[in-house]
């Protein structure tokens, strides 16, 4: 599925000589030709694949200090004015984007977090909802061989390795502000809040953690099939069920919609559905939300590691092939993997 391209245009943030941040601005944006909508929708991927990110809304003028996770208040940021603006005239996308570009620069010297890259502004429709998507990508080296088997290198957009990026839900903005659901973020990488400098860039606070919020579905999955009369293998076809949903739902880009796939599950027998076992448990979940791949494997897979044991077996295996005693904390395999069949058997001799 397509996206609608409105504005593309991308700036560069370097250390210059005298080793300062500086920003190389780009006058004017992009024509969107088959290229520009290829690559923006490329990102818009990168992005909805990426696990780990939060969502919230921007701070308002006058509300109480919030906090990031170091305990430092965000600031109520101009950048939602100068969005408004733009918003307005959008003959002002270009101007927009600059001052905000410089306004990135500035929270990264003053909160000493200088990232350096290609600063991509894309606004875009989507499945019927528009979004302005900011990322910082960095680039990598090919190498290419051409039929005369010469050999040259040129630099291409890592989207891979993507790791600061904010996506504003427009629409959600324009129409439902005071859920402050409209803004989702990556989160970081190893182990620190590398978007902080983003969060306060953008005057916004993190309101839901998509990753919990993913582990808390399936969670509430596994609780409602345990106060289901189900025999193993409708379990599994219901388990199934989920997993489909969800492939679905990464597939298209779309979020997922707990109402949507409550219908899709079997009713307890009292009459009442999975939206209705979500809503009286002691732990909620929101009514929508990004879709995390990683929440797949859960669905398909039983694993862990520690105490140098690391374990994966397919979840249909357990009842079957694989079965554990809770009394005597053991773990009982019937039929060994070949390979590690053969390990086995080689170390007892």
């Amino acid at each position: 599925m397509s996206a609608l391209i409105r504005h593309f245009v991308v700036h560069q943030l370097a250390i210059n000589d005298q080793q300062q941040l500086t920003l190389v601005p780009r006058n004017s944006c992009f024509s969107v030709t088959a290229e520009i909508e290829d690559l923006a929708q490329q990102i818009n991927h990168a992005f909805n694949t990426k696990p780990g990110k939060g969502v919230g809304g921007f701070v308002e003028q006058g509300a109480e200090p919030v906090q990031d996770e170091d305990g430092e208040n965000v600031p109520v940021s101009p950048f939602q004015d100068k969005l408004n603006a733009m918003l307005a005239d959008p003959e002002q996308f270009v101007d927009f984007s600059i001052q905000s570009s410089e306004m990135l620069k500035k929270t990264m010297t003053d909160m000493a977090s200088i990232e350096t890259g290609f600063v991509v502004f894309s606004h875009y429709e989507f499945l019927a909802t528009e979004y302005l998507m900011i990322a910082i990508l960095n680039t990598k080296q090919h190498v290419e061989i051409n039929r005369d088997l010469e050999l040259s290198s040129s630099d291409h957009l890592d989207l891979a390795k993507m790791q600061l990026a904010v996506r504003i839900d427009l629409t959600q903005l324009s129409t439902t502000p005071e859920q402050s659901r409209y803004v989702s973020f990556i989160k970081g990488r190893m182990g620190r809040k590398v978007s902080d400098f983003f969060m306060h860039f953008l005057g916004c606070e993190e309101l839901v953690d998509i990753k919990q919020q993913n582990k808390q579905l399936l969670s509430s999955v596994d609780d409602y099939l345990a106060s289901e009369q189900m025999d193993p293998g409708e379990k599994q076809a219901t388990r199934k069920t989920v997993s489909e949903y969800y492939k679905e739902k990464l597939d298209a880009g779309e979020d997922i919609q707990l109402k949507e796939l409550a219908d899709k599950l079997p009713k307890e027998a009292d009459g009442d559905d999975f939206y209705q076992f979500v809503a009286n448990s002691e732990t909620p979940i929101e009514e929508q939300f990004q879709a995390d791949r990683s929440a797949l494997k859960t669905l398909a897979k039983f694993s862990g590691q520690g105490g140098g044991i690391s374990l994966s077996f397919e979840r249909n295996l357990y009842g079957e092939r694989v079965h554990y005693d809770a009394g005597s904390d053991t773990l009982m395999i019937k039929g060994i993997p070949p390979n590690l069949k053969d390990q086995l058997l080689k170390a007892q001799k």
